[in-house]
C-alpha cells in the first residue's frame, strides 16, 4: 500500500506523522521502551496534541530482536500474532548511554538513538544489517472517499546497494522480491498471478538478515516498489510487530526463524514414493482407480500412494466424508485390497460442509460453523452450493471434523489432502472464541491443517502427513504442501518452481506441485520434462483437473521416463531421508534456492530455474520442448568439477553451460568433495538404507574428508560417518551405528561389498 506520492508529496487524504525523535527510553533488564514522538519537541507546547507512537523492543530468541510499536493501546481488541513455539526469555544486554540506547541478543543488536532524528539501527556484530530512520516508521490517517478515515502504522527498513529480497510465502512472481507489491493474504488464485495459497510475512534478503512481521492479519509489504531503498511493510490498526532475524548467512536465518516458528516433522519415508490420483473431475470407480494400479505395475510403474480426489464422495455433499458407494460399493473391502498391493490411500478433503450434506444440519444445530453477526450460519455457494464453513475455534466442531476423519483412518485411509482454506469471509461474520475475522483469514489455514495433523499424529504417530494447499507462517510445523492449480505449460511449470524457492525459503522444508500442471492436458514434452522435476523434488505426485495423468495416455516414452526417475529417487532415498532428517533438525529446506547453498557466489543471487536438492545434488529443470537448457554451476576452478549424476561427465563450476537432453537425463550434478548415500532399491521408497548402500565419492580432493549420514525408517541415524582420501587410496570410516554389506564408488569403479566392519579401505 503506497502512502506517498514521489518523495515528497502523500496521497490525497492521507495525513503521515512520521517517528522524529526518542523523547525518551526507558532501560529495564530485559527491554528498551521508547517513546516516540512524531515530531521534535522543542518547548513545552510541542507535547500538546498529536500522535506519539510507543516503541518496545525485546528479545524471543539468542540472535532475534521483536519489534512492537503502538499507538492507541486500548481502543482495539489485542491482536492476532504468528505462533511462537519456539520463543524463550534469552538473556539479552541493555545499555542506556547518554546519546544511544541499546539491546543486545547473540550476535544481534539495536540501537536506539536518543532526541532528535528517529534512527533504529540493526547491527551484527560491526556489521550493519538495516536501519529505521527518516520517515520510516510512521503512523498514518487515510481519509477515504467513502468519508472513512482508516489509520495504519507502517515500517520501512532500508536496503544496502545490490540487496536482494527473497520469500513472503509461496509467491508465483519473480523470485527476486525488489520492486514487486506483495499483500499478505491467502486467495484461492492459481499459480499464474500474484496471488497465492501460502503467504508468509517473512522476507530474507542477500545480506544476511530476515524480518518476520508478527501479524495473523494483512501486511501489504513494498518491496523497493515507494522508496526504492527500503521496503515498506503495513497494518491497518494501531499497531504493528515485526522481528528483525541474524545470519549471517541464509541459511543461518532460516534455522533461526524455524527455531522461532517451529520446525516440521519428519515425513514418513512411503511419502517420498509416487502419488498418483484419479484427478479432479474425471469420471472414475473402484475399476478405474484398480484399472490404473494395476496397469502401472505391469509396466513396472513404481507406485507408493494411491489418491481418491473430490468425487470419491457424492456430488453436492462434500464434505459428508462418506463414500458415493454407486462407484464404490465395498469401499473397506477395497482398501484392504490396496493396502495388499502394498499402496497408502489418500483421500481428499476440505473444510466446507455443503447445504445438502447430511451433516449439514448436524453442524447447524450445534453451532460448529461459522456464524454471520446476527447469529445465524455464515452459507455461501462458492465451490458446493449453500456450504458452511466449519470454525476451529470451536473445540466441540474441531473436535466433530476429527471425529469423522478418525472413522475414515479407521477403515483404512493413511492420509488426507486438506485442501482450500483460503476462500475464508473476513467481514459481517463471527467466530466460537470471539476471533477479529480479519485476523483469521489467514490463520484459519494453520487452524485446518493443525486440526488433521494433529489426529493424524495421535492414530498414525511417525506416519502422519497431510498433502496441503493453504497455510501461514508456521505451517511448516504440518508438513508436506503442494502448489496448487498450475497450467500444463513450461511456463507455469517455471512459476510454479520460483513458487516453492520462494516457500522453502521461509522456513518450509518439505514441497510439492502438479507432475503435468492441473488445467489443460499436458503435450508430451511438457509431461515427460515435469516428470523429471517432480521426482527430483522433496514430494512427487501425478494430479490434473479433467485429464489423467496416467502416462500411457501421454505417449509409451512417458512411461520409460516415469519409471527410470521414480527408480532413481528410490536409490537416492538414504541421501533424502538424511536430508529430510536434516530439515527437521535445522529447519533448513531439502529443495532450496541457490542463494541459500552459495550465498557468496554472486551468480546464484537471482537463480530461480536451477535448486539445489540437498547439500550435494543441484537440478535444473528442462524449461524447452527441445531439450535445451542453461544452467551455472558454482565454485571456483580450484574447487574441484561437478559431476552428473546419470552420465559421470564432468563440468567446472563458476561458470555458465549449455547442455541438450534427451527424456532420461536432465542437468542433475554432484557437488565436488561430496559423498552421496545410494540404495538398493528401486521398487519402492521405504527400505533398510543402511543394507546394501553403496558411497559415491565424487571429485574428493586428495587429503580432504567428507561426511555421511544415512536415517533409518525410525527417524533415528542409522549410520554415520565420513570418507578420507590418501592419494589414490580412499578410507571409509563408520563412526556411528551400521552398515552392512557396502561399498565405495569412485568415478564409476566399485570397491568389492564390505559385510560387516565400521572401516573400508579401498585404492580406487
Amino acid at each position: 500500500m503506497k502512502f506517498t506520492d514521489g518523495q515528497w508529496m502523500l496521497q490525497p487524504g492521507v495525513a503521515a506523522h512520521y517517528a522524529a525523535e526518542a523523547y525518551e527510553v526507558q532501560a529495564h533488564a530485559d527491554r528498551l521502551v521508547v517513546l516516540a514522538t512524531t515530531r521534535p519537541i522543542k518547548h513545552r507546547g510541542d507535547t500538546l496534541q498529536g500522535p506519539t507512537l510507543t516503541v518496545t523492543l525485546t528479545s524471543p530468541l539468542p540472535g532475534v530482536i521483536r519489534v512492537s510499536v503502538e499507538h492507541y493501546i486500548a481502543s482495539q481488541a489485542p491482536r492476532l500474532h504468528i505462533p511462537m513455539v519456539g520463543a524463550t526469555q534469552p538473556a539479552v544486554q541493555v545499555v542506556d548511554g547518554d546519546t544511544t540506547a541499546t539491546l543486545t541478543s547473540g550476535a544481534l543488536s539495536v540501537e536506539v538513538k536518543k532526541g532528535e532524528g528517529w534512527s533504529l539501527t540493526f547491527r551484527e556484530g560491526d556489521r550493519l544489517l538495516t536501519k529505521s530512520d527518516w520517515r520510516s516508521l510512521g503512523y498514518i490517517q487515510w481519509a477515504g472517499k467513502d468519508g472513512v478515515t482508516r489509520n495504519h502504522v507502517h515500517e520501512q527498513l532500508t536496503l544496502g546497494v545490490g540487496e536482494n529480497v527473497y520469500g513472503l510465502g509461496e509467491r508465483f512472481t519473480p523470485f527476486v522480491k525488489n520492486g514487486q507489491v506483495v499483500e499478505n493474504t491467502n486467495k484461492d488464485g492459481g499459480t499464474a498471478c500474484e496471488q497465492v495459497y501460502k503467504s508468509v510475512p517473512f522476507y530474507l534478503t542477500s545480506r544476511g538478515y530476515g524480518v518476520l512481521v508478527n501479524e495473523a492479519g494483512p501486511v501489504s509489504f513494498e518491496v523497493g516498489s515507494e522508496k526504492v531503498a527500503r521496503v515498506q511493510f503495513s497494518r491497518e490498526g494501531e499497531s504493528l510487530d515485526y522481528c528483525v532475524i541474524a545470519g549471517p548467512t541464509p541459511k543461518d536465518v532460516v534455522q533461526r526463524l524455524t527455531a522461532l516458528t517451529g520446525r516440521a516433522p519428519l515425513p514418513p519415508a512411503w511419502s517420498f514414493g509416487l502419488w498418483l490420483t484419479t484427478s479432479f473431475t474425471t469420471q472414475y470407480d473402484e475399476a478405474t482407480a484398480t484399472h490404473f494400479i494395476d496397469e502401472m505395475k505391469r509396466r513396472e510403474l513404481p507406485l507408493s500412494v494411491f489418491h481418491f480426489d473430490c468425487f470419491w464422495m457424492r456430488e453436492f455433499q462434500w464434505c459428508d466424508f462418506e463414500w458415493d458407494r454407486r462407484g464404490f460399493p465395498e469401499p473397506e473391502a477395497m482398501l484392504q485390497r490396496l493396502h495388499a498391493k502394498g499402496l497408502k490411500i489418500s483421500l481428499w478433503i476440505n473444510p466446507y460442509v455443503a447445504q445438502k450434506s447430511p451433516l449439514f444440519a448436524e453442524g447447524v444445530k450445534h453451532g460448529y460453523f461459522i456464524k454471520r453477526t446476527n447469529g445465524l450460519t455464515f452459507q455461501t455457494d462458492q465451490w458446493q452450493p449453500g456450504m458452511a464453513i466449519v470454525d476451529f475455534t470451536n473445540p466441540a466442531a474441531k473436535a466433530w471434523y476429527q471425529g469423522h476423519l478418525r472413522r475414515l483412518l479407521a477403515t483404512g485411509a493413511d492420509c488426507f489432502k486438506t485442501d482450500f482454506g483460503e476462500r475464508i469471509p473476513s467481514e459481517g461474520v463471527q467466530y466460537f472464541d470471539g476471533s477479529d475475522p480479519v485476523e483469521m483469514h489467514n490463520l484459519y489455514a494453520l487452524q485446518y491443517n493443525e486440526a488433521v495433523f494433529e489426529l493424524l499424529q495421535e492414530v498414525q504417530g511417525r506416519d502422519a502427513i497431510v498433502f496441503a494447499r493453504s497455510t501461514y507462517a508456521s505451517g511448516q510445523r504440518f508438513p508436506v504442501h503442494w502448489g496448487g492449480d498450475c497450467w500444463s505449460t513450461f511456463e507455469s511449470m517455471a512459476e510454479s518452481l520460483r513458487g516453492g524457492l520462494s516457500l522453502t525459503s521461509c522456513g518450509f522444508a518439505f514441497w510439492s506441485h502438479d507432475i503435468g500442471g492441473f488445467e489443460g492436458n499436458p503435450p508430451p514434452a511438457v509431461y515427460k520434462r515435469w516428470i523429471q522435476f517432480g521426482l527430483m523434488s522433496s514430494h512427487s505426485r501425478l494430479h490434473g483437473s479433467s485429464f489423467y495423468r496416467v502416462p500411457w495416455l501421454v505417449d509409451e516414452e512417458s512411461c520409460d521416463v516415469l519409471r527410470v526417475f521414480t527408480r532413481l529417487k528410490h536409490q537416492l532415498m538414504p541421501y533424502l531421508y538424511a536430508t529430510a532428517h536434516e530439515a527437521t533438525q535445522t529447519g533448513v529446506p531439502m529443495m532450496r534456492a541457490m542463494l541459500l547453498e552459495h550465498p557468496t557466489d554472486p551468480a546464484c543471487a537471482t537463480l530461480d530455474r536451477q535448486y539445489q536438492l540437498g547439500p550435494s545434488l543441484l537440478v535444473a529443470p528442462v524449461f524447452t520442448e527441445i531439450g535445451e537448457v542453461d544452467f551455472y554451476l558454482p565454485g571456483a576452478a580450484d574447487d574441484g568439477l561437478w559431476t552428473h549424476l546419470l552420465s559421470g561427465e564432468k563440468k567446472a563450476g563458476g561458470r555458465w553451460h549449455r547442455e541438450t537432453h534427451g527424456y532420461l537425463s536432465l542437468p542433475l550434478y554432484a557437488a565436488p568433495g561430496s559423498v552421496i548415500a545410494w540404495g538398493a532399491e528401486t521398487e519402492k521408497p521405504d527400505y533398510d538404507y543402511a543394507r546394501g548402500t553403496v558411497l559415491r565419492v565424487f571429485e574428493l580432493a586428495d587429503g580432504a574428508t567428507a561426511a555421511f549420514t544415512v536415517v533409518g525408517l525410525n527417524g533415528q541415524v542409522a549410520a554415520r560417518g565420513t570418507v578420507a582420501r590418501q592419494g589414490a587410496e580412499y578410507i571409509a570410516t563408520v563412526t556411528e551405528g551400521a552398515l552392512r554389506d557396502w561399498a565405495l564408488e569412485v568415478d564409476g569403479r566399485r570397491s568389492p561389498p564390505l559385510a560387516e566392519g565400521a572401516s573400508l579401505r579401498w585404492t580406487a
